[in-house]
C-alpha cells in the first residue's frame, strides 16, 4: 500500500490521551501509539502537535494572568508529549519530542531544519508547547508548523467523525459534511477550528482533513487517501 500523502502534520487533542477528557490513560495512550505506529509503517513521513486540555483547560486559569495561564497551558502540552512519544517507543516507533520553550535535557528546542531531519530520517517529531508565545491555540500551532514542515495536509483528529451543520451530540438530525469549502465553512459559521488558524491554512490552501481518531484504523485510513471524516479545501474526494 502506498500513501496518498508524503508528509502530513496530525493534531491530537489532549482531551484523546485521556479517559473522560481528563488526565492521562495508559489504555489510550497505547491505542493512540498502535493506531500511530499502523499508519506510519505504510511509509508516511508524520509529525503531530498534541493539545494540553486533558490537563489544564482555560477555565481552570481564570485567576491568572493570561500570559501566564498560556504558559502553563503550553507545558500541559509537553506533559502529553513525553507520553505519547514513551507509548511510541514501546510500538517500536523511533519518535522525538521537539519544544517550542526551551526544556533542556527533556526535549529538544524546535527548530524548521532538525524536524525536517528526523522526518526524512523516519522518525516521528511530536512538536509540544504550541507556538511558544501566549495567545495563541494548538489549532494555530498545528497550522503554523504544517506549513513550516511542507506538510500537504492537516489531519485532526478528534471525537467525532467530522463537521456537522449541528452539533451531533445534541441534536440527531444533524448532517454530517463529507466536503467543504474554506468559503463555505466561513459562510455556515462552521466551528471547525479557531479563526487565526482556519484564516491561515485558508491563506495558503492547506487541506484539513477532520476526522475520528478513535475509531480503529482511520488514522491509515486517512493516510492511504481513503474517504474518511471531513474534508476541507484540497481536491475533492
Amino acid at each position: 500500500m502506498e500513501p496518498h500523502y508524503r508528509r502530513l502534520l496530525l493534531k491530537v487533542s489532549g482531551e484523546a490521551l485521556g479517559e473522560g477528557g481528563g488526565g492521562l490513560s495508559p489504555e489510550r495512550l497505547r491505542y493512540v501509539a498502535r493506531e500511530l505506529a499502523e499508519a506510519r509503517a505504510v511509509g508516511v513521513e508524520l509529525a503531530l502537535v498534541v493539545g494540553g486540555g486533558n490537563i489544564l483547560r482555560g477555565a481552570a486559569t481564570r485567576e491568572f494572568d493570561r500570559v501566564r495561564a498560556d504558559q502553563m497551558g503550553m507545558l500541559a502540552t509537553l506533559i502529553n508529549a513525553l507520553a505519547l512519544s514513551e507509548a511510541l517507543r514501546r510500538e517500536g516507533v523511533e519518535n522525538r519530542v521537539l519544544s517550542a520553550l526551551s526544556v533542556e535535557g527533556v526535549g529538544e528546542p524546535y527548530h524548521r531544519d532538525r524536524a525536517l531531519e528526523h522526518l526524512a530520517g523516519g522518525r516521528v517529531v511530536i512538536l509540544a508547547c504550541g507556538t511558544g508565545n501566549p495567545f495563541f491555540t494548538t489549532d494555530t500551532a498545528a497550522v503554523l508548523r504544517a506549513l513550516e514542515l511542507g506538510a500537504e495536509a492537516l489531519l485532526k483528529a478528534t471525537k467525532v467523525d467530522g463537521v456537522y451543520d449541528k452539533d451531533p451530540v445534541r441534536d440527531p438530525t444533524a448532517r454530517r459534511y463529507d466536503y467543504l469549502s474554506y468559503e463555505e465553512v466561513l459562510s455556515r459559521r462552521l466551528a471547525v477550528m479557531d479563526l487565526t488558524a482556519f484564516s491561515l491554512a485558508r491563506e495558503h490552501g492547506l487541506p484539513l482533513l477532520v476526522f475520528n481518531m478513535l475509531k480503529s484504523g482511520n488514522i491509515k485510513r486517512a493516510v492511504l487517501g481513503e474517504k474518511v471524516g471531513t474534508l476541507v479545501g484540497g481536491e475533492r474526494k
